[in-house]
C-alpha cells in the first residue's frame, strides 16, 4: 500500500461521508427518524464485520470502551435523529451544517484538555465557525436574528440534537486521541449504535415502515456509505498522508450541502452558500492555530 493511494483512499472517505445527510434524510422519510436510523447503522455495522473486522474488545482500555461507547453512540443517535426530525428537506441541510461544528470543537477540546499547543488562530477561527452557523440559520438575508431564532422554534429538537452532538463528536475525538492507543472500535460502536435505536424504536411509540424502491435503494447506499467510509477512512490515517486529509475533511460541509441538495432536491441559496464557506474557512484557521 503506497502512501499516494492510502489517501486517495482517505479522501474517498470524506466523499462518502459528505452523502449522509442526504440520504440519512431520505431514508427517515420512509421509515421513519428512528426505524430509518436503526435500519441505517445494523446493515452499516454488518458490514464493517467483514471491511474493518470484529475488534477484540478485551485490549481496550477501560476508559476507551466506555467513554467511546457513550460518546459515540449518543453522536451518532444525535445525528441521525436531528436529520430526521427536521421540518423540512432544507430544515435538514441547515441542522447538517450546526452538526459541522464538531472540527473546530475538536481543536477546542484538544487545547483544554489533550495539551495541545496552539496560536491565537484558533479565535477567530472558532468565531468565524459559529458566524457561518448563524448566516446559514438566518435564511436568505444572512445574519437576521429573527429568522434564526424562527427556524429554531419551528423544530427545536432537531436544532437542540444537532448542536449538541457537535460537542459530542469533539468529545468523542478527544477521548480516542488520548486513549485508544491505537486501537479501532468502530465496528463494535456501530453495531452498539443500531442496537440503541432497535431497542427506542420497540419501547417508545414509532410512525410504521413504509418501504419503497427509492427508500430502500437510499437506505442501502446509506450503509454502504457509512461502511465503506470507516474503513477507507482507517486505511488513510493509517499509511496515508493525515495532514492533507485533515485539510480535505474540512471542505465537507460545502461537499455535503451540494451532495444533500443534489439527492433531496432543495435548492439552496447563495447566503447558505456563504455560511457554508466560512465553517470551513473558520474550521481551517483552527487547524492552522494547531500546526508547528
Amino acid at each position: 500500500m503506497t502512501t499516494q493511494r492510502a489517501t486517495f483512499i482517505g479522501l474517498i472517505a470524506i466523499i462518502l461521508w459528505s452523502t449522509m445527510v442526504g440520504l440519512i434524510r431520505g431514508v427517515s422519510e420512509g421509515l421513519g427518524p428512528v426505524a430509518g436510523a436503526a435500519m441505517i447503522y445494523s446493515l452499516s455495522g454488518l458490514l464493517l464485520v467483514f471491511t474493518v473486522g470484529i475488534p477484540k474488545i478485551r485490549q481496550f482500555s477501560a476508559r476507551y470502551l466506555l467513554a467511546g461507547c457513550l460518546l459515540f453512540v449518543s453522536y451518532e443517535i444525535c445525528l441521525a435523529l436531528s436529520l430526521g426530525y427536521a421540518a423540512t428537506r432544507q430544515q435538514a441541510i441547515e441542522v447538517g451544517m450546526v452538526n459541522y461544528l464538531w472540527p473546530s470543537l475538536t481543536v477546542l477540546f484538544a487545547i483544554l484538555f489533550n495539551g495541545q499547543k496552539s496560536t491565537l488562530w484558533v479565535i477567530p477561527g472558532l468565531l468565524l465557525a459559529l458566524l457561518g452557523v448563524s448566516w446559514v440559520l438566518g435564511g436568505d438575508q444572512g445574519l437576521n436574528v429573527d429568522e434564526i431564532i424562527s427556524n429554531i422554534i419551528s423544530s427545536p429538537l432537531s436544532y437542540i440534537l444537532a448542536f449538541v452532538g457537535a460537542f459530542i463528536w469533539a468529545a468523542y475525538c478527544t477521548v480516542t486521541a488520548r486513549y485508544a492507543k491505537g486501537k479501532n472500535g468502530i465496528t463494535f460502536f456501530v453495531l452498539l449504535t443500531g442496537l440503541s435505536l432497535w431497542v427506542h424504536y420497540f419501547l417508545t411509540d414509532q410512525p410504521p415502515m413504509h418501504f419503497s424502491w427509492p427508500v430502500t435503494i437510499k437506505m442501502l447506499l446509506c450503509a454502504l456509505s457509512l461502511g465503506f467510509a470507516y474503513a477507507a477512512w482507517n486505511i488513510g490515517i493509517l499509511y496515508g498522508k493525515v495532514s492533507l486529509l485533515a485539510v480535505g475533511s474540512y471542505f465537507t460541509p460545502v461537499l455535503s450541502s451540494a451532495l444533500a441538495s443534489f439527492l433531496l432536491n432543495a435548492p439552496l441559496s447563495w447566503s447558505f452558500w456563504q455560511g457554508a464557506g466560512m465553517v470551513c474557512l473558520g474550521s481551517l484557521l483552527c487547524w492552522h492555530a494547531t500546526r508547528q
